[in-house]
């Protein structure tokens, strides 16, 4: 009986100690130090990507001329230009089977195409070759290029609907333009990079 009355009165001791803000004692925690190395870290270097001389590597244009990676990657595209006569002309080219093919005809030397007035609204030339063609039914206008039965290519400057694949289109001269360009007899135009 004498252990229930001390427990008794312990756990009122405690409780009275609670009751008036007291805290019962504790273990104490053993003190963790600051870790020494983050105190004086030091402050990071910059870094800059290592040269070719110092990886062993090859610089660009050598890795270009051996075939490892493609050439002018690092430049712009050269862009097919079109000439008509003596007259250079915008063209924006379609993005098809047939304009990558008539620019890989066009890679080594420019492609010279003798054309011929028909129906008075188009210039038409053979291209000396057959193209990938994918013919729509399309009705044409003033500066469009289209390719006609995979072998000739032809230059508007007016309009008639046929089955054609588009090429491209001239944009930077009016229909006015184009009829004083292509319609007073027969033409050359020239095809090749910039």
């Amino acid at each position: 009986m004498r252990r229930i009355i001390i427990g008794v009165l312990a756990g009122l001791l405690l409780l009275t100690l609670s009751a008036c803000g007291a805290e019962p004692p504790q273990a104490a925690a053993p003190e963790t130090p600051a870790p020494v190395a983050e105190a004086y870290a030091p402050e990071p270097e910059e870094t800059t990507a290592p040269s070719p001389v110092e990886t062993g590597e090859e610089p660009q244009a050598d890795r270009e001329e051996q075939g490892e990676i493609p050439a002018g990657t690092e430049e712009e595209e050269k862009m097919l230009s079109m000439q008509i006569g003596e007259t250079e002309v915008t063209v924006d080219w379609e993005e098809n089977a047939s304009v990558e093919a008539l620019r890989a005809l066009c890679q080594k030397a420019p492609l010279t195409i003798s054309m011929s007035m028909y129906g008075g609204f188009e210039q038409v030339g053979a291209i000396g070759t057959h193209l990938p063609r994918n013919d729509v039914q399309t009705t044409t206008a003033a500066g469009d290029i289209v390719l006609y039965a995979g072998s000739q290519i032809v230059v508007f400057y007016g309009s008639n609907s046929w089955a054609y694949t588009r090429l491209g289109h001239i944009s930077d001269q009016s229909a006015e333009d184009l009829a004083a360009l292509l319609g007073n007899g027969d033409v050359t135009i020239t095809l090749q990079f910039d």
